[in-house]
Parts: C-alpha cells; sequence; structure tokens
C-alpha cells in the first residue's frame, strides 16, 4: 500500500492536490492511504518553504505547487 501526505493548512490549493493525488490513485487502479497533515510542528518536520507539500511513501516529491496527475502518476509508479 501507498502512503500518500497532502502537507496544508486546509486552504484551497491543499484541497486541490489532494483531489489531484486521489484521482491519481483512482486512475492508477492502487491501493493507498491519504493523509491530510494540517499540524504545523507536524509540516515543519519536511524541508518545504511553503504548502500545499506531497510526500509519497516518505518522500517529499513536490512542495509549493499544485503537480499534475501525470506528475504524481509518474511518482506512484516509480
Amino acid at each position: 500500500m501507498v502512503n500518500i501526505k497532502v502537507l496544508g493548512s486546509g486552504c484551497a490549493n491543499c484541497k486541490r492536490l489532494e483531489a489531484t493525488a486521489r484521482q491519481a490513485v483512482e486512475t492508477l487502479t492502487i491501493e493507498a492511504e491519504i493523509e491530510k497533515v494540517t499540524d504545523y510542528a507536524e509540516i515543519m518536520k519536511w524541508p518545504i518553504l511553503s504548502t500545499p507539500g506531497l510526500v509519497i511513501n516518505d518522500k517529499l516529491v513536490s512542495a509549493g505547487r499544485i503537480p499534475s496527475e501525470k506528475e504524481i502518476i509518474e511518482w506512484l509508479s516509480a
């Protein structure tokens, strides 16, 4: 199972990133746990300067932008 974390305060961009990640998971038809991390102290454990951030299997893959579904699919497939 793939573990995905969306790092952010719950703003509109964070919600868009979560929706895009969910769509990528559905497209690949894989099992994934998607977790929203809104706790500021927890977010600061990752080396990001701005949100939203995307972590796949404990590896930060994106920060400060909303990657495309295609990008997320590539990261999930790697």
